[in-house]
C-alpha cells in the first residue's frame, strides 16, 4: 500500500504526541483498538524490535486491506470491546501500551454508500461494521417518538430533540425515509439558520452512536484497559466529542465512568491509572490547517498505578 493511499485513507491525528503518550519499548507489547487506515500502527511498529509485538482491532472489513504481514503484527477484525477476550486468544496476559483513536475515519466519512457524511445523498446506514444489519435506517424509521427524542438530546446534545423526532415522525408517514440527503430536507425547515453544518452534525452524530453502541463499547473498553495494562503500562485516548471525552477523563482522574470518588481508609483516592497530563493534549494549528478532522481531537494519556 502506498503512502498516498494511506493519506487518503486516513491521516492520522496528532502522531506524535501518540508515540510520546504510548512511552514505546522496543520489545514490548502495543494495542492499537481502532487500526483504521494503519497510520499510527505504522509508526508504532517502526519502533519495536522482532521481539515486540503490535496487535491492532478494527471491525470495518476496508480497514482490514490496510494489514500487513509480519511475525509479530496481528490483525484481530473485531470491535475492541472484547480487547481482554482477544488478547486472551493470542496468549497475551500484559501488555505494554493500548491507543485508542476514537470516531469514525476519514475514509468512513468519505467512502460512499455509508451515510456517515452530511456532504452527500447516500443510504442511511452509518454502520461501522457492515456485517451487521441494524443501520440508521432502523433508527430514523422504526424507533417511537420518545426514543429519538432520548438519543438526540443523550448523543446529539441537542436542544430540541422533540422537535426533531416530531419532525421526523411525520416525515416517514408519508414514506420510509432512505438516504442522508432525504433525512437532512426534512429537517432543513427546523435547522437554524447559519448553523445549519453543526445542527446536522450532531443529529448525524446521534443517530452513529445509536447504531454502533459506540458510548457502551467505549465504557466496556476502558474497564478492561487497567487489567491488561503492565504496571507502568500507557493509556493513550484520543476522543473527538465531550461525551467520550467526558467517559475517558473520569475514568482516568477517578477510576469511575460516572466521575465518583473511591477512598481508603486513610483518604488516598482509589483508581487504576493516573494521567500523565492534566489537560488534554490538542491539536497545533498548523496541524488543524492540512487536517480539518483534526480540530476537535483532545488527546488524553494515562500511566497504569503499580497493583
Amino acid at each position: 500500500m502506498t503512502n498516498k493511499e494511506e493519506v487518503v485513507y486516513h491521516v492520522p491525528v496528532m502522531l506524535q504526541p501518540c508515540l510520546d503518550g504510548l512511552n514505546i519499548h522496543p520489545d514490548g507489547i502495543y494495542v492499537d483498538v481502532t487500526f483504521g487506515g494503519g497510520g499510527h500502527s505504522r509508526e508504532i511498529f517502526k519502533h519495536l524490535s522482532p521481539k515486540g509485538q503490535l496487535i491492532v482491532f478494527d471491525q470495518d472489513p476496508d480497514a482490514a486491506k490496510n494489514a500487513w504481514e509480519a511475525p509479530n503484527f496481528h490483525f484481530i477484525a473485531s470491535n475492541f470491546s472484547f480487547l481482554k477476550n482477544h488478547l486472551r486468544m493470542l496468549k497475551i496476559d500484559k501488555v505494554d501500551g493500548i491507543l485508542a483513536d476514537l470516531g469514525v475515519s476519514s475514509h468512513q466519512f468519505d467512502a460512499g454508500n455509508r451515510g456517515f457524511s452530511i456532504r452527500s445523498n447516500d443510504p442511511l446506514d452509518m454502520r461501522m461494521n457492515q456485517s451487521g444489519d441494524f443501520s440508521a435506517f432502523n433508527v430514523v424509521n422504526e424507533y417511537e417518538e420518545e426514543e429519538l427524542i432520548k438519543i438526540l438530546r443523550k448523543y446529539g446534545e441537542l436542544t430540541s430533540p422533540g422537535k426533531i423526532a416530531g419532525t421526523i415522525c411525520r416525515a416517514r408517514q408519508k414514506a420510509p425515509i432512505q438516504t442522508t440527503g432525504e433525512l437532512m430536507e426534512a429537517l432543513a425547515p427546523i435547522a437554524p439558520k447559519f448553523k445549519d453544518h453543526k445542527f446536522f452534525a450532531q443529529v448525524f452524530q446521534a443517530l452513529r452512536i445509536e447504531v454502533n453502541n459506540e458510548m457502551d463499547v467505549l465504557e466496556k473498553f476502558l474497564l478492561q484497559c487497567p487489567e491488561v495494562l503492565k504496571n507502568d503500562g500507557r493509556l493513550v485516548v484520543m476522543s473527538y466529542h465531550s461525551l467520550e471525552d467526558r467517559l475517558v477523563k473520569n475514568f482516568m482522574k477517578r477510576g469511575h465512568l460516572d466521575g465518583s470518588i473511591e477512598k481508603d481508609f486513610y483518604g488516598n483516592v482509589l483508581k487504576p491509572l493516573t494521567e500523565i497530563t492534566r489537560k488534554p493534549i490538542t491539536p497545533t494549528e498548523a496541524e488543524i490547517e492540512k487536517n480539518s478532522r483534526a480540530r476537535s481531537a483532545k488527546l488524553r494519556i494515562a500511566v497504569k498505578n503499580h497493583e
